[in-house]
């Protein structure tokens, strides 16, 4: 068949009452295929001619399709009509036709079985008009003259096909495939405009019943995408929460303990963490990201104003401390050259208390002063231990005199001669502080033994003044004669018992006595002892 052939759908073709029929010819759309268009368009009749030699052998050249042949067809969407004058009139103006190009290969058998199918529900009466049966009845879908019968009924049957294919497809694509409910919705509203009343022949009844049954696969997977969008939706607005408290619990750390540094690091790891949910993330609706946005803002800017007050008031305390460090180490340096020791000394241990005081300057100023502070205090204790170490290279004679005198102090402990070893005492410590000063690393070591001397010997004079007090010795002797007085009339008691005969009393007399007589032995014991 000739590519110069138009097909002529029936929504198109137009019959005035009382004339010859006659054929609209659409003019082709956008969207179809240039090779679809009719050979020229021209004001002078056109029927079916014989084509050009070059395009019959690029037909018979072509590769074989595995449908029937399907004859170039004219779109129908909305043509622009053009009238043209009826076969019978353009018979008479028109050259004979060529001879056809050789017949198409045969279909391949799925398709020819399909194709076959389809056919069934088609016929084409002698004027090449195409019809469909339907339920509500027969249908003029297009015209195809100039062709034979199969050739027109073919080329409707190869458009039913492709729209079976397009539902078969959105079938699969729907079952295995992740179309997003808007893609979903458009498939189904672009099936339900080709399928209202399509130029095609083929069971488009069943393929409607199948389009309603495919659009109710359509709206489960609808709603189970709406579900997971949902879900993800949630999970999104859950994650953004968790950083926005995430930062709201940042900026609402103590300043006195939070750690600035690695908070601001946390925040900018958060703000990028928001950055990147909302680059790849599900998106939320408009007012739940604004809400949640203007809370991590405000996070953001509380914990900004709360640091950058800080640091302000860091920076005052640093400069007064400085200030202060730096009249400290003025002071410092002043005394460096001393050599009054103990009241430097004394004038350093000050210094070093107001210096902590006075708290820290910035790590690079507090470094440098206590630099200079610490370097004046070596300065002059550095005087102060060789001046010392000169000193106590002359003691070193004196020390071996205390040691020995230490030696002979020792030699009284325990005591067991009272006013011997008082004696004694007495003209070793007269020695002691004749000997002179000792190395002062030896200082505390031999003051403490011959202190330990010292008190050993005080304290046995206390306890030889406790046994020879006369006061002591008096309320000893008051009591002896008391317990004297009272073992004579328990006496005198006992004997008027037995005398009666009285055990009882006997008994207890007797145990009372005995205990009276041990009491006053000790007591006359004391004060024998306090007689000395």
């Amino acid at each position: 068949m000739s590519e110069s052939t138009p097909a002529v759908d029936g929504d198109n073709t137009a019959e005035t009452p009382g004339t010859s029929p006659e054929v609209t010819t659409p003019t082709p759309a956008a969207s179809e295929p240039a090779a679809e268009a009719p050979a020229a368009e021209v004001e002078a009749p056109v029927e079916p001619a014989e084509a050009p030699a070059a395009e019959v052998e690029a037909t018979a050249e072509a590769p074989a399709e595995p449908a029937a042949p399907a004859p170039v067809a004219v779109p129908t969407p909305r043509p622009t009509p053009r009238r043209v004058p009826s076969p019978a009139a353009l018979a008479q103006a028109r050259p004979a036709p060529a001879a056809r190009p050789a017949v198409s290969p045969v279909p391949a058998p799925a398709d020819a079985a399909a194709a076959a199918e389809a056919a069934a529900f088609g016929r084409v009466d002698d004027e090449g008009s195409v019809y469909v049966r339907e339920a509500a009845g027969e249908r003029l879908v297009g015209q195809f003259p100039g062709a034979t019968k199969d050739e027109a009924l073919a080329l409707y049957v190869r458009r039913f096909l492709d729209l079976q294919a397009k539902v078969a497809l959105f079938e699969t694509r729907l079952g295995s495939a992740e179309l997003a409910v808007k893609e979903i919705d458009q498939t189904l509203a672009k099936l339900d405009e080709e399928m209202t009343e399509p130029s095609a022949v083929g069971n488009l009844d069943g393929l409607r019943a199948r389009v309603e049954a495919v659009r109710g696969a359509a709206a489960e997977r609808r709603a189970a995408l709406e579900a997971e969008r949902a879900a993800a939706k949630a999970a999104a607005v859950e994650a953004r929460t968790a950083i926005v408290e995430a930062a709201e619990a940042i900026a609402a750390t103590d300043p006195a303990r939070i750690q600035w540094r690695p908070a601001g690091d946390k925040l900018r790891t958060l703000l990028d963490q928001w950055k990147e949910a909302q680059r790849t993330g599900p998106r939320i609706d408009r007012p739940t990201e604004e809400a949640l946005w203007k809370r991590f803002s405000h996070a953001r800017t509380a914990f900004d104003r709360e640091r950058r007050h800080f640091f302000a008031e860091l920076e005052q305390r640093n400069s007064a401390a400085k200030a202060a460090k730096e009249q400290l180490v003025a002071e410092a340096e002043a005394l460096a050259t001393s050599t009054d020791w103990g009241a430097t000394a004394a004038a350093y241990r000050d210094l070093m208390a107001r210096w902590k005081a006075a708290g820290r300057a910035s790590r690079k100023d507090d470094d440098a002063l206590w630099a200079r502070f610490r370097g004046a205090q070596d300065r002059f204790f550095a005087a102060r231990d060789a001046d010392n170490a000169a000193i106590d290279a002359e003691y070193g004679a004196n020390l071996e005199v205390k040691e020995a005198l230490l030696a002979e102090a020792e030699a009284l402990v325990p005591v067991t001669n009272l006013a011997k070893a008082k004696a004694a005492l007495r003209d070793i410590q007269e020695r002691w502080e004749a000997a002179g000063r000792v190395p002062r690393a030896d200082v505390q070591r031999v003051e403490a033994r011959m202190r330990a001397v010292e008190t050993a010997v005080r304290e046995a004079d206390e306890q030889q003044w406790k046994r020879t007090n006369p006061e002591t010795r008096a309320r000893a002797e008051g009591a002896a004669a008391q317990l004297a007085q009272a073992i004579a009339q328990a006496e005198e008691r006992l004997a008027a018992a037995k005398a009666k005969g009285d055990e009882r009393a006997v008994t207890s007399l007797t145990e009372e006595i005995a205990a009276k007589r041990t009491w006053l032995e000790q007591v006359e014991r004391a004060a024998n002892d306090a007689r000395g």
